[in-house]
């Protein structure tokens, strides 16, 4: 599995969707991250696979990222947002309020506050706004483009979006953990019996959420040369976008 994390280049500097585990994750895996995924899911702690590794890679700073996009606040996507403390995170409301005032489990398990406990400027979201390719409430992001959207796909967490792109040749959907193998874009039975399993286990709520993988599906369906649909830990289709120039 891979956190497939996007840079996005526009006038108003480098927006980072999703941050994938952080330089403190890895440094103090154990502390930052818990035992369960540390021992029992084992994630390859490689310092130069960080989003902010990878951003000086390309030749920018850290402090280039103005505005951080994250899909939700689970610790394998927003364990990086310390790397890049001056920017502006942006999120859905609802998915705030459950990690500073959810439920115990959320407050203390799901979400893990010592990866934002630099105290980011936080801009928050009501889910609300246009219809977009049979998805509602989606809307654009302050003194962002209107080229990048917030696509709210509720179940996995409280406040769990997608992020649409447009290109200029064509849209590309974020949708985080909406799904996370990429046979449930053409087919829900497909999914490995492993992966079906965890997604039950870590979903807020299941009837949004399949509902929302039904509308995914007809996305791809309907729209999928308008459309290039994405998760964030399926490696085929990370790989795939990689490749394209």
């Amino acid at each position: 599995m891979v956190c497939h994390c996007l840079l996005i280049e526009t006038d108003e500097g480098l927006v980072l969707v999703d941050t994938g585990f952080g330089t403190d994750d890895i440094a103090h895996p154990r502390r930052r991250l818990g035992a369960m995924m540390h021992f029992v899911l084992a994630p390859d702690f490689d310092p130069r696979e960080t989003a902010v590794a990878q951003v000086e890679a390309l030749g920018f700073r850290a402090d280039d990222v103005r505005h951080i996009v994250v899909t939700h606040l689970d610790l394998d996507h927003a364990g990086g947002l310390g790397d890049f403390p001056n920017a502006t995170v942006h999120l859905l409301r609802d998915e705030h309020t459950a990690a500073f005032d959810g439920t115990w489990f959320e407050r203390t398990v799901r979400y893990h506050h010592e990866q934002w406990a630099h105290g980011p400027v936080w801009k928050l979201y009501a889910e609300a706004g246009e219809r977009w390719f049979g998805f509602d409430a989606v809307r654009g992001l302050d003194g962002l483009p209107p080229e990048l959207l917030l696509v709210p796909l509720r179940g996995h967490s409280a406040g769990h979006t997608g992020v649409a792109v447009d290109t200029g040749a064509g849209w590309l959907l974020h949708c985080g953990d909406a799904y996370f193998h990429a046979s449930e874009k053409h087919d829900a039975t497909q999914c490995p019996p492993g992966l079906r399993a965890f997604q039950t286990l870590v979903q807020r709520d299941a009837g949004p959420r399949h509902a929302n993988q039904a509308r995914l599906r007809a996305l791809v369906a309907e729209h999928g040369s308008e459309v290039t649909v994405f998760c964030a830990h399926d490696a085929s289709e990370f790989e795939a976008l990689a490749k394209v120039s």
